[in-house]
């Protein structure tokens, strides 16, 4: 649709010119010549110039864009002029010296007419050439960008493909054991993975998703790592703003989450905790996760790993020049700030 559309619009473009350069030449004429001969004058030059033009224009010009062989575009070009030139001279001689019987200007080939001549048809050629390279520039860049656009949604769809399958299997792992022990909360469990998978499945494909979704499923994975490790830590999960109004980019908050969980709680260290703050207006977005460090993560040096790489990525892609991202690193705590603008 939209490439007939714009064939249309290449097609009114050409028509435009041409009525507006004839009518111009008309007026021009008639005051001097009459209707007639402004009709005449006018029109018996454009129709050759309009053969050469679009000859050129929708035959030759494409073999130079194809081939880049010049000297065949050259020689092509020749070919095209000589045959026109010597019938729009032939066509002149007859029916001027119609108007003009005694003006020698149309009954011998001089110079200066040649020159005028070749001059004149090549001006058009030149601007309907210079038409047909500026629509093809944009052609080719709406592809470049078309393909550049797949690559990066390809990309995106891979990344958020890339959202932490271990602690799915874990989750697996510790719903058979639950259920195989009889544990009460065995269907609470299956409930929130439920809603986790179906949220990764039908959500994560889409470019936005409501704020207040996001933060659901974000419980829903909290729930499931405190059931986990049997709620040895300490969370707190602060919201502020209008939620139900804001849409973020799918499955981009909980990688910061996921990260603190996995380098700041241990069902084997006592004291762990996580604090979550989550501030929105109707331009901007701030959030903000720090964690204590458990022992292991002290001794090994946090390390951004493939989770916070690939939020990077996904903030450089779905927020472009749109973000800030601010990791603070201290002894014995690891803190992030992301800032969005959603506007």
């Amino acid at each position: 649709m939209q490439n007939t559309l714009f064939k249309y619009r290449v097609l009114l473009l050409h028509i435009s010119f041409w009525v507006l350069y004839f009518s111009y030449r008309i007026y021009d004429l008639y005051e001097y010549t009459g209707l007639q001969r402004a009709l005449i004058y006018t029109g018996l030059p454009i129709t050759f110039n309009l053969i050469a033009s679009y000859t050129h224009y929708i035959f030759i010009l494409p073999i130079l864009f194809r081939d880049k062989n010049w000297k065949k575009y050259l020689l092509l070009l020749i070919a095209l002029l000589i045959p026109v030139f010597c019938a729009r001279i032939l066509f002149e001689n007859q029916v001027y010296a119609q108007f003009v019987p005694n003006e020698d200007y149309f009954k011998t080939l001089k110079l200066s007419r040649i020159i005028s001549t070749v001059w004149d048809t090549l001006t058009f050629l030149a601007f309907t050439g210079m038409i047909r390279f500026a629509l093809d520039w944009f052609e080719l860049e709406n592809k470049r960008k078309q393909l550049e656009n797949e690559k990066l949604n390809a990309e995106l769809n891979y990344l958020k493909s890339q959202i932490n399958p271990h602690f799915l299997f874990n989750t697996l792992h510790n719903l058979n054991a639950l259920v195989y022990a009889g544990a009460k909360n065995a269907n609470d469990v299956i409930i929130k993975l439920s809603n986790i998978m179906r949220y990764m499945i039908y959500e994560s494909g889409k470019e936005r998703v409501s704020l207040a979704s996001e933060i659901n499923y974000m419980n829903d994975y909290i729930h499931l790592e405190s059931i986990r490790l049997n709620n040895s830590f300490k969370l707190d999960f602060t919201i502020d703003g209008p939620v139900e109004q804001i849409k973020i980019a799918p499955l981009l908050l909980i990688t910061f989450l996921e990260n603190a969980f996995k380098h700041g709680v241990s069902d084997q260290e006592p004291d762990c905790w996580i604090n979550v703050t989550l501030s929105v207006t109707e331009t901007q977005l701030q959030y903000r996760v720090s964690n204590k460090k458990i022992k292991s993560t002290r001794q090994n040096k946090l390390k951004s790993g493939f989770g916070l790489d690939n939020v990077k990525r996904r903030l450089s892609l779905s927020y472009p020049d749109k973000h800030v991202l601010i990791v603070d690193e201290a002894d014995d705590i690891y803190t992030i700030n992301v800032t969005l603008q959603l506007t």
